[in-house]
């Protein structure tokens, strides 16, 4: 199998974890508490593979200064794309309460939520594909991670966008397209990334995890605090332990 066409599959297979999520979230009246338990998993997972899988090894290729210069990057450019996208409705994107608002109460907050969740996925996507550019076979470690945290983030939103009144067809147009966006961005992760040179190829690496990074820590430990509060530190261990593992085994 061409290697590009394998890229878009483990895309594929990543963000279907997001619409997977979002039918359970939407379908099903999941406890707040597991939910944030989830998202607290999730995260802990996201964590590890950042530190192992990306920061780690863009290290290795191209030193510390790519890397540290890829990693804030990519920070700077989330946390910029996550400030515009807030002013806009898409601040509890990923909270399953009453936080997002509706239609009625922000207009336009709709479309911030669909871009916020393009904001949140591409990255993780994308590193997929570029994993593929090293040895030949994609990162499965790093495949797992994504799509263990994609299935509370999708779910968790998709639980908010009910309670903000979200019909049917605009939640899972949404996750669905999110899935084909995890698609692509996988191939033009491996794509657009293969034929840069290897130092090149790590600062990119670090912009995703960089973009990750920002991402657990400004929209996914805090809906996991909300409802699960002092468990959430032994259920992140917990996730960031099983990704550890995985990465080593």
């Amino acid at each position: 199998m061409p290697e590009i066409i394998e890229a878009g599959l483990w895309g594929l297979v990543a963000g279907s974890a997001l619409l997977v999520g979002a039918v359970i979230g939407y379908g099903v009246r999941v406890p707040r508490w597991l939910t944030a338990s989830v998202m607290a998993f999730g995260a802990g997972v996201l964590l590890s593979a950042v530190s192992f899988e990306l920061v780690a090894e863009a290290y290795e290729e191209a030193g510390l200064a790519p890397a540290a210069i890829g990693t804030i990057g990519g920070a700077l450019a989330y946390t910029g794309g996550n400030a515009w996208l807030a002013r806009r409705g898409a601040r509890h994107r990923k909270r399953s309460g009453g936080a997002q608002p509706s239609e009625e109460q922000q207009e336009g907050s709709g479309l911030a939520l669909a871009l916020g969740a393009l904001l949140d996925g591409v990255p993780e996507s994308a590193v997929i594909g570029v994993s593929l550019l090293k040895g030949g076979a994609v990162s499965l470690v790093t495949v797992i991670a994504v799509f263990i945290s994609n299935v509370p983030e999708g779910l968790s939103s998709a639980a908010g966008m009910r309670q903000a009144r979200r019909s049917k067809v605009y939640v899972f147009t949404v996750w669905g397209a999110i899935a084909l966006a995890s698609t692509v961005a996988a191939v033009l992760g491996y794509a657009v990334v293969g034929p840069l040179s290897a130092t090149v190829v790590a600062a990119v690496t670090a912009v995703a995890a960089g973009a990750i990074l920002a991402m657990i820590a400004d929209t996914m430990i805090p809906e996991a605090f909300e409802d699960a509060h002092l468990a959430i530190g032994l259920i992140t261990v917990a996730g960031f332990l099983v990704s550890f593992a995985l990465s080593h085994a």
